[in-house]
């Protein structure tokens, strides 16, 4: 009775286990990251990963952890962490010890990445850039094919003539949802329109840059490397770009247009709807039977359970690739159920939370409905379930492996403040 009387004395005695994830993570990315991570690494050491961060820990013994005994430096001594302070707080330090003296147990697959600050001067870039596109903005409104400059990779634009048109759906056509509706009328201005959906071999480029060399192309945020192989073993070459977040497609835009000196964006829901319909009022821009689709798009009927080559079905009236099907495609709008009854105009709906973004088309795994002209879906938090990254990415939807997105070019580049909107409406930490 005494020995099971002490042990449970020891027990209750015994500190709680450190939660890695709430109490230690967050101290190396606020205070470590920025000189011991992905971008830098003073000292050839990083903190962001289990095999890196085990130069600096000796599990079990924070005594001989220089991670941990440079925390208790002086911040005005040499090798103090971090350098110049603030010092870490006290609860900061003794968790930190804690974690050590438990075995340093790190989350499997957990990747640490430093949070990315928008630069200070970012409208003053924005209208460096749009004097740039500005000069050479004398394209005749005819479809072109241009390389992304400094490379052989092609995209094709198509010319989208305004006009008016009916936006949502019926009440009587198959599928349709609430959020479809009421009909409005609603009027687009011309814009270019992609004839296929954003490739890995365009969007690559902006994920892996190798040679920069132009303060413009520079100033714009790009992502960290992912942290798992993201075509998911799909394919890459000639495939469509998947699983990017709406922040990084809205920069993938930008960055694009720093490097060809023309302004792209995320097109509008209502652009989106006008360019897919094609001038049809059908639930397809090929009319309302479903037992065509096979000709136009890749679904859940026929994808074999993955994306498939941009371009290789029918493309609809107006020339436009895969605007059913193959991946789900984002819009610049957040997504709001009830939008068409509340906006008159149905100009795009601003960012103002996380979630949802609204995407359109419907995707290699979808059924028949939710490829439909009129249907809507909103992003979700559950779209980067898998994360293992801490904070979790801004740039990267792991478990959205059918969504991807395609740009426009309106025919009036806007002014610098609507560019930046446009650029910066995909909220950071979506």
């Amino acid at each position: 009775m005494r020995l099971l009387a002490a042990a449970l004395l020891a027990v209750s005695a015994a500190p709680a286990a450190v939660d890695f994830t709430k109490e230690v993570a967050p101290v190396l990315v606020r205070t470590c990251l920025g000189c011991h991570g992905p971008d830098k690494s003073l000292g050839d050491l990083r903190v962001d990963s289990a095999a890196a961060i085990r130069k600096s820990v000796t599990a079990g013994n924070p005594d001989k952890s220089p991670l941990y005994l440079r925390t208790l430096l002086d911040p005005a001594k040499a090798g103090a962490m971090p350098p110049g302070g603030p010092p870490l707080a006290r609860t900061e330090t003794e968790a930190l010890r804690q974690w050590i003296l438990e075995g340093a147990v790190w989350p499997p697959g957990l990747t640490l990445a430093p949070a990315k600050k928008a630069p200070s001067n970012e409208m003053e870039t924005v209208r460096r850039l749009r004097e740039r596109i500005i000069a050479a903005d004398q394209d005749a409104f005819e479809s072109y094919r241009r390389n992304i400059p400094a490379t052989d990779v092609a995209y094709e634009m198509v010319p989208i003539q305004g006009g008016e048109f009916v936006m949502g759906t019926p009440d009587s056509e198959r599928g349709r949802r609430k959020d479809e509706g009421p009909q409005r009328n609603v009027r687009i201005e011309p814009f270019w329109m992609a004839k296929r959906e954003v490739t890995w071999d365009e969007y690559r480029l902006f994920m892996f840059p190798k040679d920069p060399s132009d303060e413009l192309v520079d100033a714009v945020s790009r992502p960290t490397r992912p942290y798992v192989e993201m075509s998911f073993g799909m394919g890459i070459n000639g495939f469509p770009a998947i699983s990017m977040t709406h922040h990084a497609a809205n920069k993938y835009a930008q960055w694009l247009s720093a490097r060809t000196g023309h302004f792209y964006r995320l097109p509008t829901e209502a652009e989106w709807e006008y360019a897919c319909r094609a001038g049809s009022a059908t639930a397809y821009s090929f009319g309302d039977d479903p037992s065509r689709l096979g000709d136009y798009a890749w679904f859940e009927g026929n994808s074999d359970g993955k994306y498939q080559k941009v371009g290789t079905k029918k493309p609809n009236a107006w020339g436009l690739h895969d605007m059913h099907g193959n991946v789900m495609e984002w819009t610049v709008d957040q997504y709001i159920p009830d939008f068409y009854a509340k906006s008159g105009t149905l100009e795009w709906a601003k960012s103002t939370r996380p979630y949802p973004h609204s995407a359109r088309g419907g995707s290699w795994n979808d059924q028949e409905t939710q490829c439909r002209c009129g249907a809507r879906v909103g992003s979700d938090p559950s779209w980067k379930m898998q994360d293992p990254q801490l904070p979790k990415s801004i740039w990267y939807h792991t478990d959205a492996q059918w969504l991807g997105f395609r740009l426009v070019r309106p025919r009036v580049t806007p002014s610098a403040e609507q560019m930046d909107a446009f650029w910066n409406n995909g909220v950071a930490n979506e």
